[in-house]
């Protein structure tokens, strides 16, 4: 279950209700899937073959294929990050930047934990993903996505075109880290 940090004033939501509300208002899709259909050896496992992530695609097919058809999205995968990933600190300096895309970020976490820091009408505030976390960042808003203290995540994402999911730089002086 996601949690909520609101960075200028430190409050956290930590209800599903909270969390989802609060997404709501600022315009982030929130689901959850159930992590119940991951097999075990898939659950802790962070570095994965080709058929671990076919497997994963498979076992979430219907909920993809019903977000993908609400959302315009054409095509997924899955991404796995853990310290065994080469050049993973250099891979995080790039992703915590804030930036913007030109169609939504989506992430549906299958394993470990991530964080997206987002942009709000009344400043910036981190969501802390858990497995069965699904988060849609619309298109243009300010982000970025990091790992949580234990540095590793295995994460669904979705694209319209992943060809052209580039992010751009967004500079803003009011960003603290």
């Amino acid at each position: 279950m996601a949690n909520i940090r609101i960075r200028n004033t430190n409050e956290r939501l930590t209800t599903e209700q909270e969390v989802s509300s609060f997404l709501t208002k600022h315009g982030v899709l929130y689901e959850h899937w159930d992590m119940n259909k991951l097999s075990n050896k898939l659950r802790n496992h962070f570095l994965l073959s080709n058929e671990d992530k076919e497997e994963i695609l498979s076992t979430f097919d219907d909920e993809i294929r019903s977000l993908a058809n609400r959302r315009s999205y054409k095509e997924w995968d899955v991404v796995a990050l853990s310290d065994a990933t080469p050049n993973l600190d250099e891979l995080l300096k790039k992703f915590e930047n804030v930036h913007v895309h030109t169609e939504d970020e989506v992430r549906a976490i299958t394993a470990g934990n991530g964080i997206f820091t987002i942009k709000g009408g009344d400043g910036y505030f981190d969501v802390e993903l858990s497995p069965g976390d699904v988060i849609s960042v619309p298109v243009n808003t300010p982000h970025f996505f990091t790992l949580m203290e234990n540095r590793q995540v295995v994460a669904v994402r979705l694209f319209i075109d992943s060809s052209g999911w580039v992010a751009h730089p967004y500079e803003d002086p009011d960003f603290k880290r």
